[in-house]
């Protein structure tokens, strides 16, 4: 079967996640009408059952089943090298396409052809904005939010940030979050891959650094919308999340800005977090109605501030 045998590849990494990955397979086949389609779902051991309910309620989905937790990275590259569509649509276990969805996302691609990406507008589970598009991490930009210089400016300007656009537009940005995104297979085969050296997170980040450094675009369109569970492992999964995630991000640093660049960004860090832990206290302080919020956030500022001056081993 040649690469351009079919229009897409839809792929889901599974790792006991079975109801959520059921219910995303259902969403993502009840869209794929007009295209010819393949539908791969990695499974990276899971002990749950998933492997024999997936097989049992959708046996046109093929099954990949590894023997251990390979990961994120190394599991969509799996699915990748064994899918033969022109478009990959990578969505993760928990993300469930809305109608429409991947028809929008297809389009895109199809009608700009020098873009290599493009991801969706992505709510949460009560309909909310959740936050997909952001700017590539580096030492500056880690001085220009935690200071605060960002929050005047437009999201357009080289100096503003995404977090307070709607994500009502169509338009081209730095980078979309690995929860759903559909790319080009002849980006895939140009730049390789996820480096499976990132544990967990920034390996899309990084991911798409390369695709725009090799002169490629990357796009989002809310004609596509997606829901996203997210977080769904709860607050006693938070220490674990946050580490992973700063594990990640120092990586990334070292990776494209070299230690010097890590050392400009935990500084940066640093500078940022002192001031909004003692902010978050007197919130904690004097203002009862808001203890809950201020508690969570002093507890994540000053193990933030703590981690950011003593862990400096890299993990990758």
């Amino acid at each position: 079967m040649s690469g351009d045998a079919l229009d897409l590849s839809i792929i889901v990494v599974s790792y006991n996640t079975k109801a959520v990955t059921l219910r995303c397979l259902e969403s993502v086949l009840g869209e794929i009408s007009g295209h010819s389609t393949e539908v791969i779902v990695v499974d990276n051991a899971s002990s749950d059952d998933s492997v024999d309910s997936i097989r049992q309620s959708f046996p046109s989905v093929k099954v990949i089943c590894n023997l251990r937790n390979i990961g994120f990275a190394a599991g969509n590259n799996l699915g990748m090298k064994n899918a033969v569509g022109r478009f990959f649509l990578l969505i993760n276990s928990d993300a469930f396409v809305q109608p429409g969805a991947i028809k929008a996302l297809f389009e895109f691609l199809t009608d700009n052809p020098d873009y290599a990406l493009v991801g969706p507008r992505i709510l949460n589970a009560d309909g909310s904005l959740q936050r997909s598009c952001f700017r590539f991490p580096s030492p500056g930009r880690a001085w220009v939010e935690n200071l605060w210089i960002s929050a005047p400016f437009s999201p357009d300007s080289i100096l503003g940030n995404y977090r307070r656009w709607p994500h009502d537009r169509e338009q081209e940005v730095d980078w979309v979050i690995g929860a759903c995104f559909m790319v080009r297979r002849e980006a895939y085969k140009q730049i390789g891959g996820f480096d499976e050296r990132f544990f967990m997170y920034a390996e899309e980040t990084d991911w798409q650094l390369r695709m725009r450094r090799a002169g490629w675009k990357i796009g989002f369109t809310p004609a596509a919308i997606v829901t996203h569970l997210g977080g769904a492992s709860g607050e006693a999964e938070r220490p674990r999340v946050n580490q992973n995630f700063f594990d990640s991000l120092d990586y990334y640093e070292v990776k494209h800005h070299g230690i010097v660049g890590l050392i400009l960004l935990r500084v940066a860090m640093i500078v940022g977090s002192a001031p909004r832990v003692i902010a978050w206290s007197i919130l904690f302080a004097f203002s009862p109605a808001r203890r809950t919020t201020a508690k969570a956030k002093m507890r994540l500022h000053s193990w933030l501030l703590i981690r950011q001056l003593t862990h400096w081993r890299l993990t990758a």
